[in-house]
């Protein structure tokens, strides 16, 4: 018994394949992290000082995709304020890792972290059940 072989269209071929691909690689759980700032005088300038280098690690944290959305927070008067004057209260990241020992090593890896901009005994780090999408990760 011979079988007949079915065509099947080129674009229905990459359509599955595609598909396959991006359900094979499941996403890996998501982490909020909250890194306050020291509020000591000298804070802002460690920040300032360090900010070139850490902005390069966070490129490539993105890149790579472990970095999926972080920024810094700012007093309510800063919205309005030009970037030299603008207040910084800590960061606030999402990360994507294999467990939360792993994003740990991560934030304490940073240089805000190392050069104390972070404020380390109140750094929070805790699971995300996302009800929104992340921006795709950079290829």
């Amino acid at each position: 018994m011979t079988r007949a072989l079915k065509i099947i269209p080129q674009r229905s071929i990459y359509n599955y394949i595609h598909k396959r691909k991006m359900s094979s690689t499941p996403s890996l759980p998501k982490f909020v992290v909250w890194a306050p700032d020291y509020t000591d005088d000298g804070a802002l300038g460690r920040r300032l000082a360090v900010r070139p280098a850490h902005l390069e690690n966070i490129k490539k944290q993105i890149s790579q995709g472990v970095l999926r959305v972080g920024g810094a927070f700012m007093t309510p008067e800063s919205v309005d304020a030009a970037a030299a004057d603008r207040k910084f209260r800590g960061s606030c990241m999402i990360y994507e890792g294999e467990n939360l020992d792993a994003v740990r090593q991560l934030v304490e890896e940073d240089l805000y972290y190392k050069t104390d901009v972070w404020d380390k005994e109140k750094i929070v780090i805790l699971p995300i059940a996302l009800a929104t999408g992340l921006p795709p990760v950079p290829s």
